[in-house]
């Protein structure tokens, strides 16, 4: 029944692991499976968003609308509620009634209301006029109190409350502008232990292993062995200490998923004082390459961890071998020549029907002895002949199914050459490799979770040591695909540069979008580990990165699109060396010096040819002020090409005493030869989300699959960009402490008032010892290419 339970409730949306979890759970389960039946939807899977809708019906219902939790389900499955919010309604407006009036319920609940876009910014637009006093005085420490206001505007109960976002925050940008320095949050004291975040994970032992399940994972010695001796033999290999494997497969980079694997196994030896071995998985030659096993060397190093030692499974081919014919010997496995197709009806087929021992599986011992022997050295073709494990076929569990232990493969490994042409499986040579290795937690997630008992059987069978498998929930990350051989598809079609495109949640490819490995580290500590799988919302993560970086980058200027500013009432050999802070009111992060004259130029969102009353910056007439300079500019002309292009504006340095203080304040770079301003910018890459939907491998929310639902705006060039000197000091720290001289990625900076970014390993920057320099001149990098690692928080209002 619970089964049965489960698959109804994966059609309804839920993940394996919550279909499962929900499915045990003795009073939600039922209720939630009268509302599906209620609704209509039991047949076939349904659309994730109104499975959402029916379990928030079945996880909320109060007693008294418990009676008409039929009725409420029904108006789920005709659509006629939509919305969370239409649920909660509903569930407030039947409760305690008798019977229910459908009209007023109708008029309660919102059904049929649907409010379009531009209806939701007309009334954003006239509940703006009420508070733009305080908008304009508070600037963006207003959101909280100017959004949930505009969520209670009466004509907007029953709106998108994403769509109301999305008005406040573009009408937030048209009145204020971007975010500049008057809207950094200043942190708490007693948040500052943020010095922590930015430790390498051994240096802080993380309490996510002293909570939770995890914490209460047996000690080393403790997990009982078929015979006590192996046991003995294990705690004297061992000393009692902690010992765990990342164990992955060498045919891809690592991704974001990985990066939790990583800590939780390193993490649990670190913080019990024991060793974590970096294990490859290389059993399947036909997809395995050195270039993998590499990347993957250097991503753990790169996320901060060591391996005591790094091993090969291939390392004990013989000794899996010599194992598996002890298993023949011992009756529990056999030499089977059925096909795929073949195996799966004896596993009872599409329909699940009875399951039925193939012809071969009661060969005498000895026969397949010597077709096990046959097949070792290359006497059957690929496909031909198969070892499979004599487990139990009556078993509930799909993994005692007579697994394959042994195929033939008659592809060269990539470390052992033409040595070998049958291969172990993954289900044959995981436990017994954690088994030799001495493992005491066999950590993996939880989709292995059906294999445990089939990894305790097998080492049993062999009478050998028996580490303990434990699961917890997969990391996984919405709008995107971790699948190599999609994202392989995706490069053959030109979508992306390659494995390590900056668009991809590869760890190899966001490290070349800058982000720090310790932020990844730390985001997956504050994630925990349960059971559970958890899916993360870009956005999320993008946050959490913003945070990070926010306090460990320094702050330069730049300018998209230029336009030069000739201050007109300056001479034409004015110069002032301006001190500016790398990071303000942070004095412990330096300082650098940057030229201001004459003549400079600001970015060409921060002009207006036509004035608007709302917007605060540079226009005919106008004034605005210059971050890190003293005194204010106000145009005075503008000045077109034959086009009518401006090409230039003309502006007054208001440097007569007692001028107002301006309302907002842009960046800028200026034109001094002498000092090597402005840098020029090869390429500024612009990355946004590569899919448009969270899920693009759901034909349910993308019909047309994933490779239609590739964002072709996932990549803007900005080719004109120029930013001030202070860039050189930046890479000159950097060339004087990076070791590899090639780690370009760690070249990080925010660009005020646009976004964080790195340099990319495409740039060519010259000589390092120029870079190294303490003042140097010209341009001394010959390319400079920049990734924007993450936006500004208000990246979401740019875009329009």
């Amino acid at each position: 029944m619970s089964t049965d339970l489960t698959l109804l409730f994966q059609n309804i949306g839920l993940s394996d692991a919550k279909a499962k979890e929900t499915a045990k759970n003795k009073t939600l389960a039922p209720t939630l499976e009268r509302t599906v039946y209620a609704a209509g939807l039991d047949h076939a899977p349904c659309e994730k968003s109104t499975g959402a809708l029916l379990y928030a019906l079945a996880s909320t219902i109060t007693p008294g609308a418990l009676p008409h939790l039929d009725y409420l389900a029904k108006a789920i499955g005709d659509s006629k509620l939509t919305t969370t919010d239409q649920v909660a309604a509903a569930i407030r407006f039947v409760a305690g009634k008798k019977e229910i009036d459908e009209t007023r319920f109708n008029e309660e609940c919102g059904v049929g209301i649907t409010v379009s876009k531009e209806e939701i910014i007309k009334a954003v637009d006239a509940y703006t006029e009420t508070v733009k006093d305080k908008l304009t005085k508070d600037r963006y420490k207003f959101f909280g109190a100017y959004f949930g206001g505009a969520k209670k505007i009466p004509d907007l109960k029953w709106a998108n409350g994403g769509d109301i976002k999305d008005a406040v925050d573009a009408k937030m940008l048209d009145i204020l502008g971007p975010k500049d320095e008057r809207d950094a949050v200043v942190k708490k004291r007693k948040e500052e232990p943020a010095k922590e975040e930015v430790s390498e994970p051994a240096e802080k032992i993380p309490d996510m292993f002293f909570e939770g399940e995890i914490s209460k994972l047996h000690r080393p010695g403790q997990n009982p062995q078929i015979k006590p001796e192996l046991m003995e033999e294990h705690l004297k290999a061992t000393g009692g200490k902690y010992v765990t494997r990342f164990p992955p497969e060498p045919n891809g980079f690592l991704h974001i998923g990985h990066a939790k694997a990583v800590n939780i196994n390193f993490g649990l030896a670190n913080a019990h004082g024991g060793i974590c071995y970096l294990r490859f998985d290389d059993t399947n030659p036909e997809t395995e390459k050195d270039e993998f096993s590499k990347s993957i060397m250097d991503t753990v190093k790169w996320l901060g961890f060591t391996p005591a030692e790094v091993t090969y499974s291939s390392t004990h081919f013989q000794r899996l071998y010599e194992l598996a014919v002890e298993l023949i010997k011992h009756d529990k496995a056999y030499i089977c020549h059925c096909t795929a197709e073949e195996i799966q009806m004896h596993r009872g087929g599409p329909e699940r029907g009875p399951r039925t021992a193939c012809i071969h599986r009661d060969r005498p011992i000895a026969e397949s002895l010597e077709l096990f022997e046959k097949m070792k050295n290359g006497g059957f073709e690929e496909g031909k002949a198969i070892l499979r494990m004599k487990m139990d076929l009556e078993n509930g569990n799909p993994q005692f199914w007579d697994l394959v232990a042994y195929r033939v493969l008659k592809t060269p490994h990539h470390r052992t050459g033409n040595e070998w042409v049958i291969y172990p499986t993954y289900d044959y040579t995981h436990c017994l490799v954690d088994s030799f290795e001495n493992i005491t937690h066999s950590l993996c997630t939880s989709e292995f979770a059906q294999s445990r008992p089939s990894y305790y059987w097998l080492c049993d069978a062999l009478e050998v040591y028996k580490p303990v498998q434990w699961e917890s929930g997969r990391l996984n990350m919405a709008g995107t695909i971790l699948s190599k051989r999609k994202i392989a598809e995706l490069i053959r079609r030109g979508n992306v540069m390659g494995l390590d495109d900056p668009r991809l949640y590869t760890l190899p490819a966001m490290r070349r979008r800058g982000v720090p490995a310790k932020a990844i580290n730390n985001f997956v500590h504050t994630l925990g580990v349960t059971k559970a799988d958890t899916v993360i919302e870009g956005v999320r993560l993008d946050s959490f990165i913003r945070d990070y970086l926010n306090d460990t980058t320094p702050r330069l200027m730049g300018v998209f699109n230029p336009i030069k500013v000739v201050l007109e009432n300056l001479s034409l050999d004015y110069e002032m060396l301006l001190a500016v802070q790398n990071r303000p009111k942070d004095p412990s992060m330096g300082e650098h010096t940057i030229p201001f004259t004459r003549e400079i130029w600001i970015d060409g969102s921060d002009f207006r040819e036509v004035d608007d009353k709302n917007f605060f910056r540079l226009a005919p007439g106008k004034t605005v002020g210059l971050l890190n300079v003293l005194c204010p500019i106000t145009c005075t002309k503008v000045i077109k090409d034959a086009a009518g292009n401006v090409v230039e504006l003309v502006a007054r340095y208001e440097d007569t005493p007692g001028f107002k203080r301006p309302k907002t304040y842009i960046q800028w770079v200026a034109e001094s030869p002498k000092h090597g301003s402005p840098v020029r910018v090869d390429e500024v890459r612009l990355f946004e989300r590569l899919f448009h939907h969270d899920n693009p491998l759901s034909l349910a929310e993308v019909p047309g699959g994933y490779l239609s639902d590739v964002n072709e705006e996932s990549l803007k060039v900005e080719r004109e960009a120029l930013i001030e000197t202070g860039i050189w000091d930046v890479m000159g720290r950097w060339a004087k402490t990076s070791e590899s001289k090639t780690d370009y990625e760690e070249v990080r900076f925010q660009l005020t008032r646009i976004g964080y970014f790195c340099v990319d390993k495409d740039s060519d920057l010259g000589e390092i010892r120029d870079l190294a320099a303490s003042k140097p001149l010209g341009k001394p990098a010959k390319k400079i290419i920049l990734n924007r690692t993450v936006s500004l928080p208000v990246s979401s209002a740019l875009k329009k």
